[in-house]
């Protein structure tokens, strides 16, 4: 009897325990992992580094002067010898830890083991970066922190470099125009490329940049941002006469460029430039982020006239991702389908665009039309992206580098709040000026009085 109490009075608190350390996981996996899950895998890590590493074939066999002193000295076996570990540091996410690299190892090496490391010490990832040659850091994740999106606190963000979803490794994705000045985003109907764009408008609205929209939803998704945009046009009538303005603005700041090309030969080289960001402060005309939702709307078409204007708008689509970098214009083009069934020049446009973002898509072809060309491997994790999990994305580079990604929540409402709050950063281009979006004016509640009326009498 004394016995069967005991047990339960153990027990129960056990179960408790158990419990919670279940529901935590379950529902709040940052505070599991910071409780429970990093002390586990902090001891496993240790208890079994040098076991692993050989399972995983990342050791070699020791130095001479190192076999005979361990000979000479303990009487042990000789064995290989692991990468020499450094201190392991923990996070709000996971852990770190730098790895010496043996002779004669690489870092792909490392990287083709990660998901046997993810295994042996029981973590959601395994991601090998290159700190220097012969220094990789191991980032340990210990949960999945695509579920639940919540950006680092500390982002560094730029000019022109807008932080707009994490990625699988906990690292955030900054969109860098000046890395990659044109970027492709697919997606079929609710996966998710409205939030992305929400949080690419929202960054670049507080920056001194010109926003134009293309939007033939009749500016469904772009008119909330209304406040903050140069131009906008909602149909292809209106980007037909919208485009021809954008060549000339390019054209202009070539003539600018060669303006101050043709200086004197005692000139330094620092001031010779090819491109805006060479010219001065003064002299540097404001950036221009094209955004285009639902590109295939722009090359469809019912009559030969709607094909002679889809052709021109294609072939001015064109030129300015061609040439419109050292300009400062930039193109971020989105749809749920691009390719060569939406007639001539979409593939020649696409091959332009070198960022690609691939969402949820409908079939293979699609993902293959994003991705295929710049990262193979990356078509089929865009067609694993379940419909429960809109937002969640495929980003590749001409790398052949892609990683998941997924931008946090931000309501309609807190994206267009943002484009009214930056108002005043619109910047003066009078040739988009016929092209500005009327924005109404906000009604202005009358103040609430806290006496009460008095009773109506006869």
């Amino acid at each position: 009897m004394n016995d069967a109490m005991t047990l339960m009075e153990v027990g129960g608190p056990v179960a408790g325990i158990v419990g919670g350390a279940a529901y935590l996981r379950a529902r709040h996996p940052a505070a599991y992992w910071s409780t429970v899950g990093m002390p586990i895998s902090t001891a496993r890590l240790l208890g079994s580094y040098g076991s692993v590493m050989d399972a995983c074939g990342l050791t070699v066999p020791p130095s001479r002067l190192r076999a005979w002193t361990t000979q000479a000295l303990t009487h042990r076996e000789v064995r290989p010898v692991p990468p020499r570990r450094g201190l392991i540091r923990p996070t709000s996410t996971g852990l770190r830890v730098r790895l010496r690299l043996a002779p004669g190892q690489e870092p792909a090496d490392v990287a083709a083991s990660a998901e046997r490391l993810r295994h042996a010490w029981g973590v959601h990832g395994v991601y090998v970066d290159v700190v220097k040659p012969g220094v990789v850091e191991l980032r340990l994740i210990g949960f999945d922190v695509l579920r639940k999106v919540r950006m680092p606190r500390r982002m560094a963000g730029d000019f022109l470099k807008v932080p707009v979803a994490l990625r699988e490794d906990a690292t955030p994705f900054v969109r860098d125009y000046r890395a990659v000045p044109h970027q492709l985003t697919l997606g079929a109907t609710l996966s998710g490329k409205s939030m992305f764009l929400r949080h690419l408008i929202s960054g670049l609205a507080r920056q001194s940049v010109a926003l134009a929209g293309i939007d033939c939803k009749r500016g469904v998704e772009l008119a909330p941002f209304a406040p903050r945009l140069s131009a906008l046009v909602t149909d292809p009538v209106q980007t037909a006469e919208l485009l021809p303005e954008l060549i000339e603005l390019m054209e202009d700041r070539y003539d600018l460029i060669k303006k101050r090309q043709g200086i004197a030969p005692s000139t330094p080289d620092e001031e010779v430039t090819s491109d805006i960001w060479g010219l001065p402060d003064e002299e540097r005309p404001v950036p221009v982020v094209l955004l285009v939702d639902e590109v295939a709307e722009l090359f469809l078409v019912a009559t030969r006239k709607d094909e002679e204007r889809r052709d021109e708008m294609v072939t001015q689509l064109i030129r300015l991702a061609q040439l419109g970098r050292a300009a400062g214009i930039y193109l971020e083009v989105c749809g749920q389908r691009f390719g060569a069934e939406l007639g001539k020049g979409a593939t020649m446009l696409r091959a332009q665009l070198t960022g690609r973002v691939c969402h949820r898509v409908n079939d293979e072809a699609s993902a293959k039309m994003a991705l295929g060309d710049i990262a193979p491997e990356a078509v089929g994790a865009a067609c694993d992206i379940a419909p429960e999990r809109p937002g969640l994305a495929v980003a590749g580079d001409t790398s052949g580098g892609w990683s998941r990604i997924r931008p946090p929540f931000l309501s309609l409402g807190a994206a267009a709040e943002v484009c009214r709050e930056t108002a005043d950063l619109v910047p003066d281009l009078p040739s988009l000026e016929p092209f500005r979006p009327d924005v109404p004016a906000v009604p202005v509640s009358a103040p609430t009085s806290l006496l009460k009326p008095l009773p109506a009498t006869e």
